[in-house]
């Protein structure tokens, strides 16, 4: 094995922990000597020591000598944990292979320094790009304060969610919504509108063969109509935020605020603007933010220019009909010279459905404000 076997090893491990360590990046680590893998890990949880930490263990007294890979920059600061460059320099390793150096200020090219005025041989971007990919919401979060959002639609071949009548299940297939759960499993929360949960009642869950992280439910809803029935409410699987205006009053709060798993978000504007919703999300460690809304929803997402990738399953279906809603709704823009330009990543083949991935071309033009 080489340089870039090892990155893979690591880099599959961080993404095996994806979706559950926010607001800390998943990360992975491998230690080899002389040939051979000695130590491996992942960072679990915040708050948990990171992946180096688990590395180094595992190796015990091998590690001195030894090579460690790791998918993004070690630590020089003290946070939650001691620093992880600290550690790879009293264990006595010799050379560490970075995929890709840290954005965050405390970190930002410090630890390798620290490493290097150690002695140690430090060799950064093995495999950076595949480690961007992986680090694109926690860069974003450390630079705007805000979740990186992701939109999901479920659409026909002629861009309907549902027939004229508001008919909607299913749009796609089995497959297609499986692979939505793998979604939700590596989020921190997931949104809808209050239209949604009135509508459809449903669940938010994650729901796989082997089980899956729950994300936080969060409903927008500015008057504060939500049912006190519905599942989102009463199951008590998981925390569900409301959001609302400053309209409503306390006492209709408290009628939520009775179910543990419910608490309220009230935003200091009357309308739910998407700009404040998540700055509030952000400064409550929502890092990965899945938006699963429908057409009124997601137009405000998109009238706010405020998401960086969309997810669109796209099935074998024609229904036709001039009224039947699409995924954005809103007023949209008015020339083309207005519109988000997307760049495709990804297209798969999901069942008998289309898995179509983008992201926003120019989403630097983000201000996160």
């Amino acid at each position: 094995m080489n340089d870039h076997s090892y990155m893979e090893l690591a880099l599959s491990l961080a993404k095996s922990v994806s979706g559950q360590t926010s607001p800390n990046p998943p990360v992975g680590s491998v230690a080899v000597k002389e040939g051979r893998i000695i130590g491996m890990g992942a960072h679990l949880r915040a708050g948990e020591p990171h992946a180096e930490v688990h590395a180094m263990n595992m190796a015990g007294d091998s590690a001195h000598g030894s090579t460690v890979y790791v998918t993004l920059e070690p630590c020089s600061h003290y946070g939650k944990t001691p620093p992880c460059a600290d550690l790879l320099i009293n264990k006595g390793v010799k050379r560490v292979v970075v995929a890709t150096t840290d954005e965050d200020s405390r970190v930002s090219g410090k630890g390798i320094e620290k490493l290097r005025s150690a002695g140690i041989e430090v060799d950064v971007g093995i495999l950076k790009e595949e480690a961007e990919q992986i680090y694109k919401p926690f860069f974003h979060y450390i630079k705007y304060k805000t979740p990186y959002v992701t939109i999901k639609s479920a659409i026909t071949m002629d861009g309907k969610t549902a027939t004229v009548t508001k008919h909607s299940q299913w749009v796609t297939g089995e497959e297609s919504r499986r692979d939505v759960h793998e979604y939700r499993h590596k989020h921190d929360a997931i949104l809808v509108g209050v239209g949604t949960v009135i509508a459809d009642n449903p669940s938010l869950t994650t729901r796989l063969p082997n089980g899956g992280k729950n994300p936080v439910r969060i409903v927008l809803d500015t008057n504060l109509r939500t049912p006190l029935e519905s599942n989102v409410i009463t199951d008590g699987k998981v925390d569900t935020w409301i959001i609302i205006g400053n309209k409503v009053e306390k006492k209709k709060m408290n009628q939520y605020l009775q179910y543990k798993n419910v608490d309220i978000i009230q935003l200091n504007q009357e309308d739910i603007k998407i700009p404040q919703l998540l700055k509030a999300l952000g400064e409550r460690g929502i890092m990965k933010l899945f938006v699963e809304g429908g057409a009124e929803v997601n137009g405000s997402f998109l009238k706010s220019n405020a998401f960086q990738q969309l997810i669109t399953y796209i099935a074998p279906k024609l229904v036709g009909g001039r009224d039947a809603p699409t995924s954005f709704g809103g007023p949209g823009f008015i020339t083309m010279d207005e519109s988000l330009n997307m760049s495709i990543k990804s297209v798969d083949r999901i069942g008998e459905d289309v898995r179509v991935v983008a992201e926003r071309r120019n989403s630097e033009d983000y201000k996160g404000e």
